[in-house]
């Protein structure tokens, strides 16, 4: 168990240290790669589409998950530690949102803006300053799960073929995962990967959230709000976030130009610029609260091994 909670450490110390790759992320490489996929196999009826979607998830993953098992059982510590620092985007996360938090300290709302659009999917040129602190903190709390939780959870439990499983089935929800003509069947398979693979994770990521700011109301929140949510992994995780740090989110917010309502989650005031910052700080110490629980386990069970050796 130490060599796990070992691989576990040094994958979040060299994700701080160094970030994402810079000159080439495995990841590029993959969406490339399932894009092209998606452009051979989606078109024909819906039925089709659909069958399409499964093979075409299968043909994207299966050969890195493959390959990720056959490494593992040579150098397990160093596979696991490397699979699991190319899956992770805690700096990077961070990074982006820093540079909004900047950009609203700076009282320069176009840049923002322009920060925001990195981080979110919805129309970004008419975002007030609230609106821009209300995404990008919506942005860091969902993506806490997505970038960094959900990782950590299948590294513990699957190693390096899970954290890769995991990062390829979240990338191709991002690329296939929406309800318009172009993939609402041939997306159908990746978004409900994900949503199986990211069940778990989420509601753990929403606990430690809990746990690491004002549990009371995160907890309350997330009971009563989180079904409210479209999305069944995000409602407790955004709940529970924004219960913790005592603010609202949710309400209107435009997606390809059309304005949709979406329901409040949290409670207490709206988000201000200076709450970017303690999104950014209740990750950081979600993070920290894994890093212990896993090492106290991991010690306690190579404790209890040793004694009954």
């Amino acid at each position: 168990m130490v060599g796990h909670a070992l691989a576990f450490v040094a994958a979040i110390a060299l994700d701080r240290l160094l970030g994402e790759p810079r000159a080439w992320h495995p990841l590029v490489g993959f969406g490339r790669f399932a894009a092209s996929i998606e452009r051979q196999l989606n078109r024909g009826s819906a039925a089709r589409r659909r069958c399409a979607g499964v093979v075409a998830a299968l043909i994207a993953c299966a050969p890195w998950v493959a390959l990720a098992a056959l490494l593992r059982p040579l150098q397990p510590l160093l596979v696991d530690a490397v699979a699991l620092y190319l899956a992770l985007g805690l700096r990077s996360l961070d990074e982006h949102a820093h540079a909004v938090q900047a950009a609203l300290s700076a009282h320069d709302l176009e840049a923002a803006r322009h920060n925001t659009a990195r981080m979110v999917s919805r129309d970004t040129a008419a975002m007030t300053e609230p609106d821009v602190a209300r995404a990008t903190v919506e942005s860091v709390l969902e993506n806490g799960n997505d970038a960094v939780f959900g990782a950590l959870f299948w590294a513990l439990v699957a190693g390096a073929p899970g954290v890769v499983q995991f990062r390829l089935a979240n990338t191709l929800d991002a690329m296939w995962g929406y309800r318009n003509v172009r993939f609402e069947y041939f997306g159908w398979c990746a978004a409900r990967l994900d949503d199986a693979l990211n069940y778990v994770p989420a509601r753990l990521t929403a606990l430690s959230y809990a746990l690491v700011g004002r549990t009371a109301d995160a907890l309350a929140c997330w009971r009563t709000q989180a079904r409210r949510w479209s999305s069944p992994n995000a409602g407790p995780v955004m709940s529970a976030g924004a219960g913790s740090l005592g603010i609202r989110l949710g309400g209107a917010a435009s997606y390809g130009g059309c304005m949709e309502q979406r329901p409040d989650l949290g409670c207490g005031r709206a988000p201000a610029a200076s709450d970017i910052a303690r999104s950014r700080a209740l990750v950081r110490r979600a993070v920290a609260l894994w890093v212990i629980v896993v090492g106290a386990f991991s010690l306690a069970v190579d404790l209890l091994e040793w004694l009954h050796a």
